[in-house]
């Protein structure tokens, strides 16, 4: 084991970013990215310095000879050794999550599109310019709905059902082999950009989105004209959360890879002990979202349950954190 893959390895144990081992030897990401990816070796002072931080001997480090998992604990706080990724496994992973991106992204697209016929039909029937039944337009957009939503879901599972052998990526922690690691950084680096001009677009979209009601304001005015500028609104948000979601989504694959930010070992732990509470959360959100949405049919307005319940997501996450620290 060289040591390059030991620094990798030893880094990932104490669940530590190239940033945060870098502040702690006093040295730039760069450095560390190179070390990592065998591009350089660091002098001897870092390597007694690393030595002493990881709290292993110098000789463990430096003799390709000594296998690291031989001679430090490289396992899960709930004792599961941590899994080797091939590189094979991790092109094949970077490979499947980019093809799934763009289907889950068109899943959470129809998700937000699904309400805007509801909502305009609802509006022409009550100008009486549709000859449909108030039941008539709200079945109609009802059925729509539920076909779209459906269509969504069906995306959502077959995708899930693809990853499922890489699911382990995210919540094990992982060993990858040697290159693998040198591999993602520079498809990460190649991707930075686009993901930069995806994110940016995207968030301008959903900040813009509420430019039609505005305008629909200061031209007419009246409630089909409202509801027509939400159902822009809608469409606007949707491809902005399309554009969001896909970028997101590949651009995570790196850190699932890297074990880094939300996918650091720090971080996995944590999700596995939230995982029931947090499957309990999202169950009861989606119960009163579809429970006020029918009962109200202001499908325009009830969408914002989503977003809060996000940032509701966030701070139970926080609150869990905090708890558990003082225990």
């Amino acid at each position: 084991m060289i040591l390059a893959d030991k620094i990798i390895a030893l880094r990932k144990q104490n669940g530590w970013s190239q940033e945060e081992l870098a502040e702690k030897l006093g040295v730039s990401r760069q450095s560390i990215s190179k070390w990592e990816g065998a591009q350089s070796v660091p002098d001897l002072n870092r390597i007694l310095a690393m030595s002493r931080i990881f709290g292993i001997s110098t000789d463990i480090l430096l003799k390709d000879d000594m296998d690291l998992a031989s001679e430090t604990q490289l396992v899960t706080a709930d004792e599961t050794p941590a899994r080797r990724v091939s590189m094979e496994e991790a092109n094949s992973f970077l490979t499947a999550r980019f093809i799934l991106a763009g289907r889950t992204a068109i899943g959470v697209m129809l998700c937000i599109l699904s309400p805007i016929l509801l909502i305009i039909l609802s509006g022409m029937q009550e100008e009486g310019l549709i000859a449909l039944s108030e039941d008539q337009a709200a079945g109609i957009g009802i059925l729509v709905l539920m076909l779209l939503i459906g269509v969504a879901v069906a995306i959502f599972v077959f995708n899930d059902m693809k990853v499922e052998r890489y699911k382990y990526l995210q919540q094990d922690w992982i060993e990858t082999e040697y290159g693998v690691t040198g591999m993602v950084r520079e498809r990460k680096e190649s991707y930075h950009g686009t993901h930069m001009v995806m994110m940016v677009a995207g968030i301008t979209l959903c900040v813009c989105s509420c430019i039609p009601l505005f305008i629909a304001m200061i031209i007419s005015g009246t409630d089909l004209a409202m509801e027509i500028a939400v159902g822009l609104l809608l469409v606007l948000v949707a491809i902005g959360v399309l554009l969001i979601v896909r970028t997101s989504m590949i651009w995570d694959s790196f850190a699932i890879l890297l074990e880094e930010g939300e996918f650091s070992r720090e971080h996995k732990l944590e999700e596995k002990r939230n995982s029931t509470i947090m499957s309990l959360y999202w169950a009861i959100v989606t119960a009163v979202y579809l429970l006020i949405s029918f009962l109200t049919r202001r499908w325009d307005m009830t969408w914002i349950i989503w977003p809060v319940a996000g940032v509701g997501c966030g701070i139970l996450a926080a609150v869990l954190r905090v708890v558990r620290k003082n225990n």
